[in-house]
């Protein structure tokens, strides 16, 4: 049995788990230009303002539970969290992975390496990445997110064991969506891409005292901006949509 200043502070600190978690990997509060310190403050503001709503599910999973429990359900928590918005985090991921393989394409960016958030990215992919967040915010989305927190804990109850299969099978046909989408989205460059550079490639062919390659790249690169700003809305217009439906389906 719980005494009465756990019964205040364990279902809080429980809640601030699952929040905190997710807020730690989601599209936005997650990224590093946001200070740690704003970000903690966050994921404990808007778990001090579920809690009244929450407290209940929390207070009846752990009843009669002892401190074997209370740990797996600490650790419970944070998965759940985590992988809540590790899930929305993989649109964001996928969104700058199609950004960087278009900025190859018309070449400004050097090839492909690993990529992380932290290090510098190609201008292209940054103003990909930040439109997207604008408009996940603009839009209302986060706090869609927040809502599916919200409704993770009629599914997934505090202190019950989560179902690993399941999970590695959502987080899988995920990647699988995103990165199709992604696909789909970066079409356009890959096929400026290879038209371009065959057209270039035969020009050297048949003129090789010519560097064709060199005197081609300013228009490649013109070209492929143009490309960008005749299709840069309807790109983020559909990755919007796409994460708004994976939002509101669950």
């Amino acid at each position: 049995m719980m005494s009465q200043a756990d019964a205040l502070v364990v279902p809080g600190f429980l809640v601030f788990c699952r929040i905190g978690a997710c807020f730690m990997l989601m599209p936005g509060f997650a990224s590093a230009r946001l200070p740690m310190k704003i970000r903690l403050f966050l994921a404990l503001g808007v778990s001090l303002a579920l809690l009244p709503l929450l407290e209940g599910a929390v207070v009846r999973s752990l009843a009669g539970a002892g401190l074997p429990d209370f740990l797996l359900a600490i650790a419970g928590e944070l998965a759940t969290g985590g992988i809540i918005g590790l899930l929305a985090r993989i649109f964001v991921l996928a969104l700058q992975a199609m950004a960087t393989a278009a900025a190859q394409s018309i070449g400004l960016a050097m090839p492909a390496g690993i990529m992380v958030e932290d290090e510098q990215m190609p201008e292209i992919t940054v103003l990909f990445s930040l439109s997207a967040t604008v408009l996940i915010f603009v839009t209302g989305q986060h706090w869609e997110i927040i809502k599916a927190l919200v409704d993770s804990y009629s599914r997934i109850p505090p202190a019950q064991a989560m179902n690993a299969g399941g999970v590695l099978t959502q987080a899988v046909d995920q990647l699988s969506a995103t990165f199709l989408l992604a696909l789909r989205l970066a079409s356009p460059f890959m096929i400026y891409s290879v038209v371009v550079n065959f057209a270039v490639g035969l020009t050297n062919k048949l003129t090789p005292q010519i560097p064709v390659y060199f005197i081609a790249m300013p228009f490649v690169t013109l070209g492929g901006l143009l490309l960008l700003y005749a299709i840069a809305d309807d790109m983020l217009a559909m990755f919007i949509a796409a994460f708004g439906v994976w939002l509101r389906g669950g």
